[in-house]
Parts: C-alpha cells; structure tokens; sequence
C-alpha cells in the first residue's frame, strides 16, 4: 500500500473519531516522525484533521501524499526528482482543483487575493521571505498554525509550524486563491506524477 494512500485512510478514518488521540493515532504519527516526514508529533495530523472540510480537505490531504518527497531547484514533479517550493504548491492546485498557479513564488503572490493572517483556512498561500526578498518561498496552509511546504536543496516536503522564530521573522502575508486571477485550465492538464510508487514508499514506511 503506498504512502499516500496510508495518510489518506488515515485522515480520513480519523475524521470520524472523537477529537482525543488514540493509540492507533499516536503510533502514526510517531512513525510518520521518525521517517522524517512531519517535524512533531504530539496530535500534529490531528490538528490537521480538525481544520480541513471539503475543497480544502482534498487540497490538504493531496498535499499531504507528498510528504517525504525530496526538494530539488526547479523541479516541479516526483519524475523531475522532486519539487521547489512553489513547484509544489502550482502541481497541487493543478491536480487538485484544475487551478493553473504562476510557476514563481513572487508571482504567486501577485496572482491571488491578500488576506489577514488571522483569517487563513487551510489551503490558503503562506509567503516567506528567506531569500532577503520578498515572497521567496511559499507554503500551503493546513490549519492550527502549520503550512507544507518543499523547503530546501538537502531536505523533504514537510509540515512545520509557523510558529517558530524562523518562520515568524520571515512571514511575508498570506493569500487565498479562490478569488484569484488563477486560469482554470481549458483543457485536461497532464496529471501530477503520484509521490511515489507503492514499492517505494512501502520501503519507506518499514
């Protein structure tokens, strides 16, 4: 069974469940941390859970299915080795909701709606200045303070909170993109290259 899929009935099976943690629960995330693939534990995706409904739920579980896949410059698919950080965030909004985002951080900015921090929903745009320019790097909300996001040349996609001093002093603004300038596709994109083969990601998870 892929990575993917094992996040998926997760949260979904979850979503069901009474908001305490459970042992099942628990030895999830424990596993998900030691393979590197969430930076805490401690009810983090059940956080997540909590937070998403409908449009935003796909968006953030599709996201979700690419944890642990590395970052490479430029890339923008797992069959380009991987995905930057606003790469990731176009091909989710592709597959997920046929929204073709600018390829660039900057312009991804520039293309969707402004909105208060105190105001983000899961599946809205976090922008970050970590390049001593504005709106360098870009994430995807998930709800309870945390955005996924491709990182780094060296590091994997993951989830972290925006909490911490490092993003805190970086934050740049948040946007929405419903309300965005983003073209809808007029013909069937290609789809995303799944995270990773069932093969893989099985090596992965034992």
């Amino acid at each position: 069974m892929s990575k993917w899929l094992l996040l998926f009935l997760f949260l979904c099976a979850s979503a069901r469940a009474a908001p305490s943690s459970s042992p099942g629960t628990d030895d999830m995330d424990k596993l998900l941390s030691d393979r590197g693939l969430i930076t805490q534990i401690g009810g983090q995706l059940e956080q997540v859970r909590q937070s998403v409904s409908s449009k935003a739920s796909d968006l953030v579980v599709n996201a979700m299915g690419f944890l642990g896949v590395p970052y490479k410059y430029g890339g923008n698919s797992v069959d380009t080795g991987g995905f930057d950080c606003s790469g990731f965030v176009r091909a989710i909004y592709e597959q997920t909701l046929g929204l073709v985002l600018p390829r660039r951080s900057d312009q991804q900015a520039a293309a969707t709606q402004a909105i208060d921090r105190k105001d983000l929903q899961p599946g809205d745009l976090v922008f970050f200045n970590t390049m001593r320019r504005a709106f360098s790097h870009v994430g995807i909300y998930v709800g309870n303070g945390k955005f996924i996001h491709a990182p780094r040349t060296g590091a994997e996609i993951r989830v972290e909170d925006m909490g911490g001093s490092y993003w805190r002093s970086r934050f740049n603004g948040a946007r929405r993109v419903e309300t965005a300038n983003a073209d809808r596709a007029v013909t069937s994109a290609a789809p995303v290259s799944t995270p990773v083969s069932a093969s893989a990601a099985a090596a992965l998870l034992r």
